[in-house]
């Protein structure tokens, strides 16, 4: 229960004026840029763009600012933006074979069609701190190629012309498209919508999950079948014109994970699918939605749920961020009327208890009586 809390606006306010001077530092220093952040700490951004289910890199870059660099206080500032934004209507499925590509790798086939492409990442370097990033040095333009035009064959494909791996899937044609945003939770889940939480998921708890995955915990043996990173367009379908326009290009990364499946009744032993699609150069955040994904799929597909990544409720539940914020963080809202009855009922056991210690009885026998 709370209280209300007559006489705090000054103090309030205060706390306001001191947020802000804080959050603009030393004054002798220049304000940190919406531009620097948004050039300059990409991958943070890219982050709040995917959490908050919000494509608009000035707008997070705007929310990270705010927020002090609290990623979890920017994706909250950047979803109750977006629940101000009007709904038009749903995009077309995007294409992500035609994407242009930034980063391209497979760790099953090293010589696959259309080659490995490293791009933009950590995963080679030494991770020691560099001083000569304490200045302002020059740095290098980059070394790039062409980008290639057309259709890229997926890894899957490769697998798919032997019949090792199951379909992509298909949709009931009947199926209306959810919306978590719009509505409650049921369970259980559509794949499509477990797919959208997922991907507006908390990275820290989806990367520990998946991490579970492979340590035993859910049966998951997988290998990265390929991940992307690039640009790929989106397009909305207007009835009154009858065909789709272009709204742009949008960066995305995909990540499809290959596992083992023994067999069912219903299916022959092949590999099998868990799949991530996040928002901005996001590919740790992509590899263990895919982890999950396919962890959540047990039922689907046989197999016993015997770890917390296979289930559907318990991951759901608990992987939005801002949801597990706003119940952990109101533990600092007023209690004061709570703790009271709590005080009194512990005051009172106390009373009892040592009542019963007195009398020579069994303390804990009268108190379960």
């Amino acid at each position: 229960m709370y209280v209300a809390v007559k006489g705090g606006e000054a103090a309030i306010a205060n706390a306001h004026r001191l947020l802000a001077d804080r959050r603009r530092g030393d004054r002798s220093l220049p304000a940190l840029g919406i531009d620097q952040i948004v050039e300059q700490l990409a991958l943070g951004v890219d982050r709040v763009m995917a959490e908050a289910s919000l494509y608009d890199r000035t707008l997070a870059a705007l929310a990270v600012r705010q927020a002090r660099g609290d990623m979890i206080e920017a994706i909250f500032l950047l979803r109750a933006y977006r629940t101000t934004l009007p709904r038009f209507g749903y995009s077309q499925p995007l294409d992500t074979a035609a994407m242009k590509i930034e980063r391209r790798i497979s760790a099953t086939y090293k010589d696959l069609p259309g080659g490995q492409l490293l791009g933009p990442t950590f995963d080679y370097t030494h991770r020691l701190l560099d001083p000569s990033l304490l200045t302002d040095e020059a740095v290098d333009e980059p070394m790039q190629r062409p980008a290639e035009e057309g259709r890229v064959m997926r890894v899957s494909e490769i697998l798919a012309q032997e019949g090792l791996i199951e379909g992509d899937g298909t949709m009931p044609i009947d199926h209306e498209i959810g919306d978590l945003t719009r509505e409650p939770m049921e369970f259980p889940m559509t794949r499509d919508l477990r797919l959208q939480a997922l991907a507006r998921g908390d990275e820290g708890f989806l990367l520990a999950l998946g991490y579970s995955t492979q340590r035993g915990y859910g049966r998951n043996h997988p290998f990265t079948g390929e991940i992307r990173i690039g640009e790929v367009e989106v397009e909305f379908d207007v009835p009154e014109l009858g065909f789709a326009v272009s709204l742009g290009r949008i960066q995305v990364t995909e990540c499809q994970m290959v596992n083992q499946f023994a067999g069912s009744a219903k299916a022959p032993p092949q590999f099998t699918r868990g799949y991530g699609l996040v928002f901005g150069q996001s590919e740790r955040k992509a590899m263990a939605m895919s982890l999950v994904d396919r962890a959540l799929r047990a039922e689907e597909l046989g197999e016993d749920i015997t770890a917390p990544a296979q289930d559907e409720e318990f991951v759901i539940s608990h992987s939005d961020n801002v949801q597990a914020t706003g119940f952990v963080e109101h533990l600092k809202l007023p209690h004061y009327v709570d703790f009271q009855a709590e005080l009194d009922l512990v005051r009172r056991m106390r009373r009892d208890f040592e009542a019963a210690r007195d009398s020579g009885m069994d303390p804990l026998t009268e108190a379960a009586e």
